[in-house]
């Protein structure tokens, strides 16, 4: 997918680290409702995690998810997800 760091992508994609609460939950949730996703792991792409920190002014939060309309959100709830994507 050539748009992975771009703030419109043409899926969401979920910036994570596999060590990460967070992530898991929203992952699992994406998979419950069969939500299509790109899965950039930063503790394993360098170009990932800095556009992280570019996004969220130096710091390296995940999950950052960002959605094909440019919303973007950092550590969302499962309440923020579901709002999000009804």
């Amino acid at each position: 997918m050539s748009d992975l760091y771009t703030k419109s992508p043409s899926t969401i994609v979920m910036y994570s680290t596999s060590w990460c609460p967070d992530c898991t939950r929203a992952k699992k949730f994406f998979d419950k409702f069969k939500i299509p996703y790109t899965d950039v792991d930063v503790d394993d792409d360098e170009q990932g995690k800095a556009f992280v920190m570019e996004i969220n002014n130096g710091a390296r939060v995940v999950p950052t998810i960002i959605f094909p309309d440019g919303d973007v959100l950092v550590e969302p709830s499962t309440k923020e997800l579901r709002e999000k994507l009804s």
